[in-house]
């Protein structure tokens, strides 16, 4: 097992990743004792792990409910929301309960922000079963639900107390969830560690076959990366924005396609490609680095275009982002890979890359 640490300071948070955390770990237990503890998972995750969690989570808390709620990106909306404030209420859960996120991004998003202001904000744990939350999501402290006219356009920071990636949970993992994670992962070598991202591009075969040794030193270093850009900047004020290389674009075929349509690992590969060939008509990347991302994209099983939308449709969608200022979308660009900013960029190079990088 590793261990690193985020640290903020007072609100520093473990992040341990190994196997068979979900059937054992003192620090949750420790977490848990004398407290009210509500595991908020999804029905899928919950058949394949609940049983195993609460096993030894149950005895050590004063009282211990689940709350189960469907699966799916079309599900991190406001009825789950209020299904998860509904079950505390009902139980009385006071300011001192735990919340425990078990399942992938949106259970973790969404229970994270259901912690974050029941009761003006309670703790949380991830328990984080996918890969794609298990190297990005579960790490930060954002936590939100989708609009219908935006991804995550309504949530909260809010830090989790403890983070647990069970390396073991991916072996449960469908091919296209893997690959959804490798986005993430490729993202994290691509703005910030070419040498990361040349271990991924070596190892895509191994990763895409679940080789625990391979996703075990991948996520360590995915997870490394993370933490260090969350603590130089824990509210994307400044380097943390460079995490969203490729969601401008990838936020927009989500929304525009309908939430789970495309995993948000397939929209972020594919809005990747778009924002590398943003950057190379701007003379920021050159040609030869562009088609290494976009090849090792493709290798990782992954979109390298968009929905063969018109260009103003794109520009209405991303006109609704968390980046955008009085509706103008700003973009993560590569100078080179390794090295990311953050900008506005010219209509007519925007309009030329939303014309060529679709399907």
């Amino acid at each position: 097992m590793r261990q690193l640490t985020v640290a903020l300071g007072e609100r520093s948070y473990p992040v341990m990743i190994g196997a068979g955390l979900v059937d054992g770990c003192p620090e949750l237990t420790e977490l848990a004792a004398g407290r009210q503890v509500a595991v908020v998972t999804n029905d899928v995750v919950a058949p394949l792990y609940s049983a195993r969690l609460a096993r030894w989570l149950r005895p050590a808390s004063a009282e211990f409910i689940e709350v189960v709620l469907p699966d799916g990106e079309q599900h991190k909306d406001w009825p789950s929301l209020q299904r998860v404030f509904d079950e505390l209420l009902a139980r009385r859960f006071d300011r001192r309960c735990l919340v425990v996120a078990l399942g992938g991004g949106v259970i973790g998003d969404l229970a994270g922000f259901a912690a974050a202001v029941y009761q003006r904000g309670v703790d949380f744990v991830q328990v984080p079963t996918t890969l794609l939350s298990q190297v990005d999501s579960s790490i930060g402290g954002k936590t939100a639900i989708n609009h219908p006219a935006g991804k995550n356009m309504i949530g909260a920071f809010h830090q989790p107390r403890l983070v647990l990636a069970d390396v073991a949970t991916l072996a449960t993992l469908p091919a296209r969830e893997l690959s959804a994670g490798l986005a993430e992962m490729l993202k994290h070598g691509a703005i910030r560690d070419p040498d990361y991202l040349a271990q991924l591009e070596r190892d895509s075969d191994r990763l895409l076959a679940c080789d625990t040794a391979a996703l075990s030193a991948a996520i360590v270093r995915s997870c490394e990366i993370k933490a260090e850009v969350v603590v130089a900047d824990e509210r994307e004020s400044g380097v943390r924005a460079t995490l969203n290389f490729g969601h401008t674009f990838g936020h927009a075929i989500e929304a525009g396609l309908g939430f789970g349509t495309w995993l948000h690992g397939e929209a972020v590969g594919a809005g990747m490609v778009m924002a590398a060939d943003l950057s190379r008509r701007l003379g920021l990347l050159d040609s030869r680095a562009f088609e290494r991302l976009r090849a090792a994209i493709a290798a990782a099983r992954l979109p390298v275009a968009g929905p063969s939308w018109d260009p103003g449709r794109y520009l209405e969608l991303m006109a609704v982002d968390k980046k955008a200022e009085q509706g103008i979308p700003k973009f993560v660009l590569l100078e080179g890979l390794g090295q990311a900013l953050v900008c506005s960029v010219p209509e007519p190079e925007l309009r030329a890359t939303l014309s060529e990088c679709v399907r």
